[in-house]
């Protein structure tokens, strides 16, 4: 008997050695995270955050590199088509990921699935429908109402076409019944001045970049697109509380690495990564900035993806927006 158990355990010294030399790995040089925006957003500001915890968690810096375009999708090409060495990453997002896809004219210059490996989510954050305090409407109904009795005179903003604000706003239309008009913009900062200026009804977007704007009592907040209250606008309702659950949206952001990426670069990026998000300090960045680390294991944050693909594939079809 004590035979067998030695000869057992000596044949499993060299899958125990195995495992851990993939847990071992580690960059030897500073690293770049592809953040597919440009600098000052929500993308790059959690792109940021995350990436200083990352690099203390591996010891060697992980800069940003702002490739922003095409709704996400030249960064996130640029990532997909990298050296599979673990040291330049993709930080992902639902514009080049769950939505582009769906839109039948959209070129897709890499595979989702084949040309990228998913790691694990990184960050979800909320949105927040607005209107403009002084001019716009009390509550969702007014605006509602308003929207009704002018159909097609309501207008709303978004970051671009095919954005997940715009998709947001045109989920909101079409649960609500309403016939509003798409006045889409280079980012979600000119959207947010022209509803400012009055010339455009509502939007929705990041809390992070309408709270400012909320606080200064330029903005009423009516609603907003998550599942539950969001903390930092604790009197603001979800869309669900007010009738419309269907209107279930939040951005988030990912990491990847081109799927030629050896399996223990992988494990050591992803053991790398949810220890960096379980950091203190980034957990708390996250959280001035409304949003909360989110990791996930691939296999689940694979099965996210696809379902926001479905989610997101199918409002563009029922919004009849495949025509963008």
């Amino acid at each position: 008997m004590k035979r067998r158990h030695l000869l057992a355990a000596a044949l499993a010294l060299p899958a125990l050695g195995g495992r851990a030399a993939r847990a071992a790995w580690a960059p030897d040089r500073p690293m770049r995270l592809i953040v597919p925006f440009a600098a000052g957003g929500p993308a790059d500001i959690f792109g940021r955050i995350f990436s200083e915890a990352l690099g203390k968690t591996l010891g060697q810096p992980v800069v940003v590199d702002n490739r922003a375009g095409a709704g996400g999708l030249i960064g996130t090409d640029l990532a997909a088509k990298a050296a599979p060495d673990g040291i330049t990453l993709g930080f992902t997002g639902p514009g080049a990921l769950s939505v582009a896809p769906a839109i039948p004219q959209q070129r897709m210059p890499f595979d989702i699935y084949k040309d990228l490996a998913h790691l694990t989510l990184v960050a979800r954050v909320p949105e927040v429908l607005v209107v403009n305090a002084a001019s716009g409407p009390a509550d969702i109904a007014a605006l509602i109402a308003k929207a009704k009795a002018k159909p097609g005179d309501v207008t709303y903003g978004s970051a671009g076409a095919g954005s997940l604000t715009h998709l947001a706003s045109a989920l909101f239309s079409m649960a609500a019944g309403l016939n509003t008009v798409h006045v889409p913009y280079r980012g979600a900062a000119p959207a947010s001045t022209d509803l400012l200026g009055g010339r455009i009804d509502f939007m929705v977007a990041d809390v992070p970049v309408l709270k400012p704007h909320i606080d200064a009592g330029a903005m009423r907040p009516l609603a907003v697109t998550t599942a539950v209250r969001v903390p930092s606008l604790p009197q603001v309702p979800t869309m669900s509380e007010l009738g419309l659950p269907r209107v279930n949206s939040d951005n988030w952001y990912g990491l990847a690495v081109p799927a030629a990426t050896p399996a223990p670069i992988r494990e050591g990026l992803l053991a790398a990564s949810h220890a960096a998000l379980r950091d203190e300090k980034l957990l708390q960045d996250f959280a001035r900035q409304a949003g909360e680390a989110a990791p996930m294991d691939p296999d689940s944050y694979l099965n996210f993806l696809r379902a926001e693909a479905e989610k997101w594939g199918a409002v563009v079809r029922e919004t009849g927006l495949e025509t963008m």
